[in-house]
């Protein structure tokens, strides 16, 4: 097996990995060591993601590397992104895990808004059974949030183990300590000492679940010294929003998950049979020609649910769910795994997305720089962090999107392959860092923003505000 080098491979931003393995130069995501790029096989162009950790760039990573390789190796569940093998070098080391194209959790929640009370419900449930899982297997995840749970086809899918460690060994379970994970999703037990691990990472699942309801964190961090979070401690908190945005049903169950004892604090197999969770959603979208006395019952409980209006716009997913697939031990496995899969897999998209603006391209279009056209939807999918312009060229595309991150003050730089990376804080002063490719599709040029750290819903609210600033040059569909 050879190494990458840059000498290989025949297209812009690719490169030969190895055999019939290309890895592409743009970035799917990062971690706290290193990053995830595509690869895909050139013959049955089936995908894989690769996280490449770098044990010379981050001093002291090999512990933390090793331990998230043997706690990720051994699951395999539906909702737990899939580990296919590892490839090791004297400084490097390569996993070879699922694609997840649907991108981030984040990116179906919209900022002060949320999603679907159907589409939340759905992901919770899905949530909550990888944790279980998790759980069952002594390993606790300590990161849970929007940013660490991708979609593939519909299906929820928890990644990145970082942070994940074993609790429970041979039924005997273990007090926690470190204190880590994303401040506003944190379990307030973990700042004040020891801790259990299940209680915590249910809390992390609550706060999850209010980001899908209500599109809104609900705070910086789970001390007195926050406001937010001291007056839901005080108890005066139902007012203040996103609590005044949740129905009598949905905020029954978040404050049961919220509770400040960790050990009063619900269950997850208690909150899959919360009413609020075993609600049929779908039963809304039913004929309507009922009588009149059930149509009335029915509509006092949905008000209950906070089932969002009818014409708020779905998030585009998949109904198809596709099979389990059996986890290969390395590269040469997952080749011949993917060519049997490719022989028989027709997964069908129920829907069409009806405007450009939301889509997005895919990894091996984006990377291969072929030409995007309508008859190219099916390899499109919904992102909408992104948007076309009027300008002509990439490089007056840039320097007005240049001028406006000067005029916010916003610190920016352009990397190798063209990408402004941008840094800035949010509301709560966290560093927050994401980048913008441009490019060319159908003889338009197409602005495609990703977030590279921090947290999810800031990042969409900072490209709203750009995406206000450029409104002269956006173009109006």
């Amino acid at each position: 097996m050879s190494a990458i080098t840059d000498s290989e491979g025949s297209e812009k931003g690719v490169k030969k990995f190895v055999d019939d393995w290309l890895i592409y130069d743009t970035i799917l995501g990062e971690g706290a060591f290193g990053e995830v790029r595509l690869i895909a096989n050139r013959k049955t162009r089936e995908k894989i993601a690769c996280k490449i950790m770098d044990f010379a760039k981050y001093k002291g990573s090999e512990v933390a590397i090793t331990r998230e390789i043997r706690i990720h190796s051994v699951l395999n569940h539906e909702n737990i992104i899939k580990y296919y093998g590892l490839r090791k070098e004297p400084t490097r080391v390569y996993l070879f895990l699922e694609y997840a194209p649907g991108g981030e959790l984040f990116q179906q929640i919209e900022p002060g808004v949320g999603m679907p009370s159907r589409d939340a419900q759905m992901y919770m449930k899905q949530l909550v059974r990888g944790v279980s899982y998790l759980h069952s297997k002594g390993i606790t995840h300590r990161d849970i949030k929007p940013e660490n749970i991708l979609l593939h086809n519909g299906i929820l899918k928890i990644s990145d183990f970082g942070m994940a460690t074993l609790f429970r060994h041979k039924g005997k379970e273990r007090m926690l300590d470190k204190k880590c994970g994303t401040k506003p999703y944190l379990a307030p037990e973990i700042l004040v000492g020891s801790y259990h691990a299940v209680p915590a990472d249910v809390w992390s699942c609550g706060c999850v679940l209010v980001a899908m309801l209500a599109g809104e964190l609900l705070w910086n961090c789970p001390h007195e010294d926050y406001p937010e979070f001291a007056q839901y401690k005080e108890g005066n908190y139902l007012t203040s929003s996103p609590w005044n945005r949740l129905g009598n049903t949905p905020l029954s169950l978040v404050t049961r998950i919220l509770d400040l004892d960790p050990m009063k604090r619900i269950s997850l197999e208690k909150i899959l049979k919360h009413p609020w969770m075993t609600y049929n959603f779908s039963y809304d979208e039913a004929d309507s020609s009922a009588d009149s006395n059930s149509n009335g019952l029915h509509a006092i409980r949905r008000a209950s649910m906070m089932e969002p209006p009818a014409d708020r716009e779905s998030p585009y997913v998949t109904l198809s769910q596709p099979n389990l697939p059996t986890r290969p031990v390395c590269l040469e496995h997952i080749i011949d795994k993917q060519q049997k899969t490719n022989k028989r897999r027709d997964n069908k998209w129920f829907s069409q997305p009806t405007h450009n603006e939301d889509l997005i391209i895919s990894s091996e279009l984006q990377f291969t720089q072929t030409p995007i056209t309508k008859d190219n939807f099916s390899d499109l999918i919904q992102r909408m962090t992104r948007f076309f312009v009027t300008t002509q060229t990439e490089e007056k595309t840039a320097e007005a999107l240049c001028s406006v991150l000067d005029a916010l003050h916003y610190t920016w730089t352009v990397d190798g392959s063209g990408a402004i990376s941008i840094s800035t804080v949010d509301n709560m002063k966290n560093q927050l860092v994401f980048k913008v490719t441009i490019f060319k599709m159908e003889g338009k040029i197409l602005l495609d923003f990703r977030l590279s750290k921090g947290c999810g819903l800031e990042f969409k609210k900072k490209f709203i505000k750009l995406k206000e600033c450029l409104g002269n040059i956006v173009c109006k569909v």
